[in-house]
């Protein structure tokens, strides 16, 4: 499971490098929306300072929705899901290695985005660690989901705007932990631990990963 799991993160890895979507669209997007809640919120950074961590989370969240559709939409055509089903490869790690793959690719827009609402909202960082760790879990988490309910979606012909669906309500859990793991890292409110929104973040992705790995294979079977 785990060598197919390194095949699949690599293979959808080298095609986004070559492609450059993340850099020449997401990326772009991503820094655009921050840009559009700060002139939202207007020229004073004390509700801005405070809306950070949410905004951050919600960019995240719509980051996720395009990679997740680009994940599958490059399986689209051509037999390629077919050769997927036939290639022997472990459901499992076919799951965790899209996963894994959309992680990284969110894990890099999150260093531009945190830079973003630091210049941006003028936040300052109380701990590096906890801001590492939450955006880590929480974006494992929103792959994991992501990944599934991309899976779910992408044989239907309205698959685009399914997933929004599908995903956004599911991925509540995700931006309020997240959120509120944020608000402690960076000294917002009265929160000065961030530890049990962490572990409302870890056992989401666990369930989701473990979720994943048991139903994928019938949802590539019926993709």
């Amino acid at each position: 499971m785990w060598r197919d799991a390194l095949l699949v993160v690599g293979k959808d890895l080298r095609i986004e490098a070559r492609s450059r979507v993340v850099v020449n669209q997401v990326a772009p997007f991503a820094v655009l929306v921050l840009l559009l809640f700060a002139f939202a919120l207007g020229p004073d950074r004390s509700p801005m300072a405070h809306a950070a961590p949410g905004l951050f989370w919600v960019a995240v969240l719509f980051c996720a929705l395009l990679a997740v559709q680009r994940s599958f939409a490059v399986e689209s055509g051509e037999g390629t899901r077919d050769g997927l089903r036939l290639s022997g490869l472990d459901p499992a790690g076919i799951f965790l290695g899209k996963t894994a793959a959309v992680t990284v690719q969110l894990l890099l827009l999150e260093v531009l985005l945190t830079v973003g609402v630091v210049l941006l909202f003028g936040n300052g960082v109380r701990s590096v660690g906890a801001l590492v760790l939450t955006s880590v879990l929480g974006t494992a988490g929103l792959a994991a989901v992501g990944t599934l309910y991309g899976a779910l979606s992408s044989g239907l012909r309205v698959r685009e705007t399914l997933l929004p669906l599908l995903l956004l309500p599911v991925a509540a859990p995700v931006l309020l932990a997240g959120t509120r793991a944020w608000q402690a890292a960076l000294g917002i409110g009265t929160s000065t631990s961030g530890n049990p929104w962490t572990s409302v973040l870890v056992v989401f992705a666990a369930v989701y990963l473990a979720l994943g790995c048991v139903i994928y294979g019938p949802l590539l079977e019926a993709m």
